[in-house]
């Protein structure tokens, strides 16, 4: 063997031993490298048994409910009144309830393979990966919609290994129990969009006030860019044109993926956004406080907060808007009369259902005069007080009906006769109504009628229809004051609650109602006698749409059918009414019948006019907050104008319906049937026992101490007259 092959053989064999050495090398690596990968799955297994053994079940998704604002609406269920919510402003819709605008711009700028991954979206991540190098910081997030909305739902957004695994399992599995419509559903229910809004529902009526269904292109580009940071991209904050180049980006995402055309997009991008006023949203504020406050009593006010209640009320939005125009426009007049408030109340008498409440002329409207204290009571306009609710004003004559209604009960009747002539009713003072105050220095009583002058002979009918303030006060002796009062609670008054504090003021007003339950009382002769108390919810649903409350409320005979009739026939005689306010007064309505009355208290502080028909009552209130007098010249010229603007559209609006006639009775004795007899001039207290109206022979006129003072007040007008002829 030569030198050369033995060199060839050497080097032939040094050349086998690294090809042998390099095999064996790799061999090592590739099972060190196949242990090391299988190590890290293991490892990745075991992290996933781990921190996935205490997870909720997927299922579960569907058992916890979602945070749901509280609904106030109108009768309708078309008008939001209000809506309650605490940190989660939110109302659950069905994806079909959603425009295709806004699932569009949602899954163009979150999750473009939404429909494509199965809940984790790898390219996504890759991508994600290769971007946050490229930058050199991690920018870039994978999350899709299904683990966004995992996150939200279950999981904290503290970035660790532990949420995402946690969030990665959850997201297959959700995946794998429901389908890709209903997880879109759920997410656009559920994410954040700013102004404690929740779900696009919320969002859509918050800023651009209506429902998530007409969310214009725009506008559901707006909704998906604020989706990245709410907070930073609100509305109403100070990075709108951030928000609006983020729209652009939406838009533009669309585009690219072909969910817009390239014309659609380049009309839209110049469209201009129109937010919404950034204010908490409410119709009819008084009413729905009122209702507000009875469901967080009833509820509490965190479970209004949350669960999703539907509170269906008994408001008329068409008669509460008119109602509130109508006391807008009057006030602005009847400011020149040093009036600067007023209220109202519209009620269907047959359900009890309020209808219009408003409980000043403008709750959104700021206090009068400018700097006054409406704690301590100085201001004359207070816009939150509310007079319908929570006011207790002296009526005036509104509360003569009450006081008839007792005497008709008890035997008296329209065309009975009493004398109108100047009396003193405290029988410690002179007869001649000369005095202030009696030995025991207490007040002598000899009220006069709003216009100073006395009429001599006339009848119950002619007393109140006139608004006759000496023979109400008669009447009231006549009926007694604990009757009265009697029947005004059993009508639905509360606040007369000091039977010893009233006397015979008491007909003229002497003590203090609110506009809600006067007019509510007031329905109880529309309705012959049957009294439904106020009613301001319809019904009350659940989340789910399960009904939990509904009025059932029934009526209930508070008083005598003949008696109800009788008041309705002498409230609506506008031939009755004419001496006083004229033949084509505010109250009269012709081709129509309508029972009304008015009231003012003797010192001017508060007017009231309270009217109605068989399928409405209206009550309207004028004055001022801080019970300054108004200008005595007003007459009925600040409430009634008000009520019978609102009585015309209700008139309008419903067929017409009259009251039925009271059954004509003939008593057995002259005196309460109008009848007087030749040659005698005596008070009724002469023929009748005051407790007893109906007996059979009169009270001695010695036991009854204002016989003698009433006698005295006919004598002296009778003298009067016979000296002045």
């Amino acid at each position: 063997m030569t030198i050369i092959d033995q060199l060839k053989k050497q080097y032939s064999g040094r050349k086998r031993k690294r090809f042998y050495r390099k095999k064996k090398t790799l061999s090592r690596f590739l099972k060190y490298a196949a242990l090391l990968f299988i190590s890290v799955l293991a490892f990745i297994l075991f992290l996933f048994i781990y921190y996935g053994r205490d997870l909720p079940r997927p299922e579960k998704f569907t058992e916890r409910p979602f945070i749901q604002s509280t609904k106030i609406y109108d009768r309708t269920g078309k008008i939001v009144l209000y809506d309650i919510y605490g940190e989660e402003k939110r109302e659950i819709i069905s994806l079909d309830q959603m425009s295709d605008n806004i699932k569009k711009a949602v899954i163009a700028v979150e999750d473009s393979r939404f429909y494509q991954h199965n809940g984790v979206d790898i390219r996504g991540i890759i991508r994600a990966i290769m971007v946050d190098l490229k930058l050199g910081s991690p920018s870039q997030g994978a999350s899709t919609i299904t683990q966004q909305l995992i996150r939200s739902s279950f999981l904290t957004r503290t970035k660790t290994v532990e949420r995402k695994i946690k969030e990665i399992i959850l997201a297959i599995e959700l995946e794998k129990k429901y389908s890709k419509d209903q997880i879109l559903e759920w997410y656009l229910n559920q994410i954040p969009f700013s102004e404690n809004c929740y779900g696009v529902e919320a969002a859509s009526r918050t800023y651009f006030r209506k429902p998530a269904s007409d969310l214009s292109l725009p506008e559901s580009a707006v909704l998906a860019a604020i989706i990245a940071a709410p907070s930073y991209y609100s509305p109403y904050g100070s990075n709108k044109d951030a928000l609006l180049e983020r729209k652009d980006f939406v838009l533009g995402r669309m585009e690219k993926l072909g969910f817009i055309s390239k014309e659609e997009y380049e009309a839209v991008l110049s469209e201009e956004i129109e937010f919404s006023p950034i204010t908490r949203y409410i119709k009819a504020p008084h009413f729905v406080f009122y209702v507000k406050n009875y469901l967080e009593n009833e509820y509490g006010e965190d479970y209004l907060k949350e669960k999703g209640l539907k509170v269906y009320t008994s408001l008329d939005w068409e008669i509460q808007k008119h109602t509130e125009e109508v006391i807008e426009e009057a006030t602005k007049k009847s400011a020149g009369y040093n009036a600067n408030n007023a209220a109202a109340v519209v009620l269907n008498p047959k359900t009890g259902e309020i209808l219009a409440l408003v409980g000043s002329k403008d709750y959104f409207g700021t206090s009068y005069p400018e700097g006054c204290n409406s704690r301590k009571g100085e201001c004359l306009f207070d816009p939150y007080f509310d007079v319908a609710i929570l006011g207790e004003r002296q009526p005036g004559s509104a509360f003569k009906p009450f006081v008839y209604a007792t005497a008709f009960d008890k035997g008296y009747t329209p065309s009975t006769i009493l004398w109108d002539v100047q009396t003193e009713f405290n029988p410690n003072c002179d007869p001649n109504a000369t005095q202030n105050k009696d030995q025991y220095g207490l007040n002598c009583y000899h009220p006069r009628n709003y216009d100073e002058s006395f009429r001599g002979i006339v009848s119950l009918r002619q007393a109140i229809a006139q608004s006759l303030n000496l023979p109400s006060v008669k009447v009231l002796y006549l009926a007694g004051v604990e009757d009265s009062l009697k029947t005004a609670v059993n009508l639905g008054i509360t606040t007369l609650t000091d039977p010893d504090r009233y006397g015979l003021s008491l007909v003229l007003g002497g003590g203090e109602v609110n506009l809600l339950e006067i007019t509510s009382a007031y329905g109880v002769f529309a309705t012959e006698g049957l009294r439904v108390p106020p009613v301001s919810i319809l019904k009350i649903e659940d989340a789910d749409g399960n009904i939990i409350k509904e009025n059932k409320k029934a009526p209930k005979r508070v008083l005598n059918i003949q008696v109800a009739r009788t008041i309705n026939d002498v409230l609506s005689d506008n031939d009755a009414r004419v001496p006083a306010f004229s033949r084509n007064n505010p109250l009269y309505f012709e081709n129509y019948q309508v029972a009304a009355k008015t009231g003012t208290t003797s010192n001017y502080v508060d007017v009231w006019t309270i009217g109605y028909t068989p399928f409405a009552v209206v009550g309207v209130w004028a004055g001022n907050n801080n019970s300054a007098p108004i200008d005595k010249k007003s007459g009925i010229g600040l409430a009634a104008p008000i009520w019978r603007k609102i009585m015309e559209k209700l008139l309008d609006t419903n067929p017409e319906e009259n009251f039925v006639k009271p059954d004509l009775t003939q008593i057995n004795k002259p005196i309460l049937n109008g009848q007087t007899i030749p040659g005698e001039n005596h008070e009724i207290l002469y023929y009748i026992d005051k407790n007893n109206p109906l007996g059979d022979s009169p009270q001695n006129p010695a036991d009854d101490p204002q016989y003698i003072m009433w006698e005295k007040g006919v004598e002296n007008w009778l003298n009067q007259h016979i000296s002045s002829e």
